[in-house]
């Protein structure tokens, strides 16, 4: 299974306790990724600048709070004090006024938190449509060679999963430091303003709990990377059995299937246990270190406060100011873990985007518009000497020559990984030759733009592809401006007009996902309406009947035949019977074309065309 397709605990990865990222999640190069983020946030620095103020104000006032509830307290006790000497009492309207001044404080604090919340929110949401508007303008500017190394979970994983972890992680890790380190500093200054004895004491336990967390981390490291991996793994074969569930059944394999995942299930369960357990332990241990701190911080606070160092209130801000003196720490310790995952998910976007581009122009840079599409297209294809390989070393089609007549249907057989689809995908420049030349039209389609180039060819594949729409929709996909009566006109050329008549809704039908709602065969005939109304000079048809039935088979051949009435076609077929009437048939071996004729000639030669053939009716008959 891919890792794209494990469960990630949501848009922000896998999480541990308290909010935490899972370790593991490190960006290879987090200096240069961070370099280029804060490049591609470059727009929103007024924004960002904004953000760094409301939220360090925010902090300031919330610091602030403390030492001046100090001096309510402080009021309250010295009025206590005095009324049992009978020399005074309260003054409740000094106090009033104090916790009046404390109330707008919080109340300035709160409104300035609200305010960086919403710049932040703003600029993390902006930055993700942004790089998902170049994600999916970059998606059609990748050669296909991109797409067939990779799975489709590993594209669609940059554009879900991975911008919405870097828009999510970025908006709270910025904020959340900038608030921790603000919140660190303007505490150490209000509790040395109070206390430098009181403060060193109470910074003395600061190692002591960082080394304890420190060996509670390392030791559940372990266990939260096998967490992550099991239930990717768990996941995987939950898919895998829910998807083939039908396999499983017909071959009894459902207490195999069972034994397995109750495997790795236990492995997990151990492993989230004690990775739980571990993790757990650090806010007992944190609230068990921070307790010694408050009772030291209270005896040599009570001492200095007899002595007449420091009043009576400082005490009471003090030891708040030592319990909020914790938290930020913690909150820095889980941003740099959150800063690693916005990394890593900034660094799959930035490899992605930093992807090659298909070059759009011709071989020589220059923009030309011939082929000239539909109109200028006469269909005449030359293949010379053509050479050709994935990989420079690999060398699959060795040397192969080939004329096309206009309005000619040329074959093309051969046993499977001979190099049929090879030859379309070089047609249609999805690669470019590395020998020899292909000419539609006589220009080298190297001097063609891929865009202009494709729209003399309509293609109908095997694996037909019809998205989530109405009939009508999927049909005038071959054209967008066409009428409804050009639409209606092509299903009737497809032989599937009567079909869609008997469905509920005719051509405002609802294609279900996967169209999963028709046939394979209804779908094979939509999609050769869609090419009907494209109206392509050059058609290319891939397997196109070798996944439906003898009855369906016959009625998707008329359709094609309709479909390649006047037009160059280029047939890839398993089926021999369906070329007979083919112009050219090419036999291909081994990336080279062995023999080439009509299907009589090709017969009567005896060769290898012959050979498939004869094979192919010989199974039949031993079958039958």
């Amino acid at each position: 299974m891919s890792e794209e397709k494990k469960v990630t605990g949501g848009p922000r990865g896998p999480r541990g306790p308290h909010g935490g990222m899972m370790p593991g999640e490190k960006a290879k190069d987090f200096r240069g990724t961070f370099s280029k983020l804060m490049r591609s946030m470059g727009k929103y620095r007024v924004a960002l600048f904004g953000v760094a103020i409301f939220a360090a104000g925010s902090t300031v006032f919330n610091i602030v709070g403390p030492k001046v509830l100090a001096r309510a307290t402080t009021e309250l006790f010295n009025g206590m004090m005095a009324r049992f000497a009978g020399t005074g009492g309260i003054n409740f309207g000094r106090i009033g006024e104090i916790l009046l001044f404390l109330l707008g404080l919080y109340g300035l604090s709160a409104l300035l938190s609200f305010l960086q919340g919403i710049v932040m929110t703003e600029i993390s949401q902006k930055l993700c449509y942004q790089f998902r508007k170049a994600i999916s303008e970059k998606i059609n500017r990748i050669p296909m060679a991109y797409f067939e190394s990779r799975t489709v979970g590993e594209v669609l994983s940059r554009i879900t999963n991975d911008v919405d972890t870097l828009g999510q992680s970025l908006g709270q890790s910025i904020t959340t430091l900038i608030t921790s380190v603000a919140t660190i500093v303007g505490i150490l200054i209000m509790m040395l303003s109070i206390s430098p004895l009181m403060t060193l004491i109470a910074l003395v336990i600061l190692p002591v709990s960082g080394g304890l967390i420190g060996v509670v981390m390392k030791h559940s490291q372990k266990f939260f990377v096998a967490q992550q991996t099991y239930l990717g793994k768990i996941n995987g074969q939950i898919e895998e059995v829910y998807s083939g569930q039908n396999i499983v059944k017909a071959f009894n394999r459902e207490e195999a299937s069972l034994a397995e995942f109750d495997e790795t299930n236990r492995i997990l369960c151990q492993s989230a246990w004690k990775s739980q357990f571990l993790s757990g332990m650090m806010q007992p241990i944190m609230t068990f270190v921070g307790n010694l701190g408050y009772v030291a911080v209270a005896v040599s606070g009570s001492m200095l406060a007899i002595q007449g160092v420091i009043e009576v209130g400082e005490i009471q801000a003090f030891i708040q100011y030592v319990k909020n003196f914790t938290q930020p720490i913690t909150q820095v310790a889980q941003v740099s873990n959150l800063l690693q995952s916005t990394a890593a998910a900034a660094e799959r976007v930035f490899e992605f985007l930093e992807e090659p581009e298909e070059d759009v122009t011709a071989a020589g840079g220059a923009r030309t518009s011939e082929p000239g599409g539909q109109a200028g297209t006469k269909g005449s294809v030359c293949f010379e000497h053509v050479r050709f390989g994935y990989q420079p070393d690999k060398v699959i089609i060795h040397d192969f020559s080939c004329d096309v007549k206009p309005g000619q249907m040329v074959a093309i057989v051969g046993p499977t990984g001979a190099g049929k689809t090879t030859m379309v995908k070089l047609l249609m420049r999805f690669y470019d030759v590395n020998g020899g030349a292909i000419r539609v039209d006589g220009r080298d389609v190297r001097d063609c733009e891929r865009s202009k180039l494709r729209e003399s060819f309509g293609m109908v594949l095997q694996d037909t592809w019809l998205f989530h729409g109405t009939i009508m929709e999927n049909i005038r996909y071959g054209k967008l401006d066409a009428t409804d009566e050009e639409v209606i006109a092509a299903a009737k050329a497809a032989h599937v007009h009567r079909f869609i008549q008997t469905l509920p809704g005719g051509y405002q039908m609802e294609l279900g996902e996967d169209a999963s709602n028709v046939s394979q065969g209804q779908k094979q005939l939509l999609t050769i309406a869609r090419a009907i109304l494209a109206d392509n000079p050059i058609l290319i048809l891939d397997e196109a009947t070798s996944s439906v039935d003898t009855r369906t088979e016959i009625r998707i051949q008329k359709a094609m035949n309709n479909l390649m009435k006047g037009r160059t076609s280029f047939v890839i077929a398993h089926r021999l019977s369906t070329i007979r009437d083919a112009d050219v048939i090419l036999v291909m071996r081994d990336g080279d074309i062995v023999e080439q004729g009509n299907h009589q000639e090709l017969l009567e030669k005896g060769g290898f065309y012959a050979e498939l053939y004869n094979a192919q009716f010989e199974g039949r008959e031993e079958t039958a």
